[in-house]
């Protein structure tokens, strides 16, 4: 939690106190329990007897994500930022986005991955645009995606950069039976 953070949460405890929802004991207990939180996850508690919508971290725009000799992955829940730069060197890169929040409709991957192969797992009815994406010494396959260069009415995933040595795979989740990948 930033500072910032803090002070928003701290506004809404002295906001339930004016409304008499806290006394000035609770107040001052819950107040110093903020300022030495030190994730949201601590600060939840506190505010889950108030109205109004919980504590979370903001949204972030922007994220870079890096690996060197290592794969690297993200699957499962996670929130998207509306631009990820990802970095590779000798390493592969799975980024699984069917079970993900993503609070915008368009989503920017600028990848730059070299001696590795990238597969981007997208939800089914998600588009793509992979155009400007410059490989090298490698090969680009989607399958089963929708590629557009503009944004339909759904999810909308525009992939740039470079891929060199090694294969971009864009595609939907397999499924058989129970399993899923």
């Amino acid at each position: 939690m930033s500072d910032a953070d803090r002070e928003r949460v701290a506004e809404r405890l002295q906001a339930a106190m004016g409304e008499g929802r806290l006394t000035g004991e609770e107040f001052t207990q819950r107040l110093n329990a903020v300022l030495a939180a030190r994730t949201f996850g601590e600060v939840e508690p506190l505010l889950a007897d108030l109205p109004g919508a919980p504590m979370s971290a903001p949204i972030r725009d922007r994220a870079e994500l890096r690996t060197t000799a290592a794969s690297l992955k993200r699957r499962g829940q996670w929130t998207v930022p509306r631009q990820l730069l990802v970095t590779a060197k000798a390493g592969s890169v799975k980024l699984d986005f069917t079970d993900t929040r993503i609070p915008h409709r368009v989503v920017e991957i600028d990848l730059d991955v070299t001696a590795g192969s990238t597969v981007l797992v997208l939800p089914r009815g998600a588009t793509v645009d992979v155009e400007d994406v410059e490989m090298i010494a490698g090969s680009a396959k989607v399958r089963k995606v929708t590629t557009s260069p503009i944004p339909g009415d759904g999810l909308h995933f525009v992939v740039r950069g470079k891929q060199r040595f090694g294969s971009l795979v864009v595609r939907t989740q397999r499924r058989l039976g129970p399993w899923r990948w």
